[in-house]
């Protein structure tokens, strides 16, 4: 078996699951999230244990196998708990500022960036030059992160652009004058 598919999903307190066939939703204090199943795929649900059952052992459903339970899992962790990433602005003049339900960013060009924040993201800016993002999908938290990056990615030479907080950013040698 999948050694992710055969693990269990222990459901903490305050979230409520319901199977419906192949649609899973689960509710939480931060929100509710749907998922639909491969009709193929079995979800088991007792006692506040959820676990994934595949039919066979075929390669397909080995993969679903571990898709399936890595997705609840998810969605049961973000419901209770949330996930958020943060988002470093590096360079001179480079800012960020939260405008209602946009989000402005300067990161070095002619014109201000506005981004329209998604309605089940919450974006905070605790200074200029950091952005955290948080909600409940894992996937939608990921997604606007990244076109957040998309706007101006950290270039190697200098470090200049927007990076995860837990980025590394691989330094280059600039050109070098050459010696007679």
């Amino acid at each position: 078996m999948s050694n992710i598919g055969k693990q269990p999903i222990s459901v903490p307190d305050g979230v409520e699951i319901n199977i419906s066939g192949n649609l899973i939703s689960v509710k939480g204090p931060k929100g509710n999230l749907n998922l639909n199943v491969n009709e193929s795929m079995k979800i088991d649900f007792k006692e506040k244990v959820i676990t994934v059952l595949r039919p066979s052992n075929d390669k397909q459903h080995k993969e679903f196998h571990g898709l399936y339970r890595a997705l609840i899992q998810n969605m049961v962790d973000g419901v209770s708990t949330g996930f958020s990433k943060e988002l470093k602005l590096v360079g001179v003049g480079y800012t960020a500022e939260k405008k209602g339900n946009f989000l402005l960013v300067n990161a070095g060009y002619s014109h201000p960036i506005y981004i329209e924040i998604p309605e089940n993201i919450e974006v905070d800016v605790p200074d200029t030059t950091s952005i955290v993002i948080k909600g409940a999908s894992k996937q939608n938290v990921g997604d606007f992160a990244a076109k957040i990056r998309q706007i101006r990615k950290p270039e190697p030479y200098k470090g200049k652009g927007i990076k995860y907080s837990d980025e590394v950013i691989r330094r280059k040698a600039g050109k070098t004058v050459g010696a007679k």
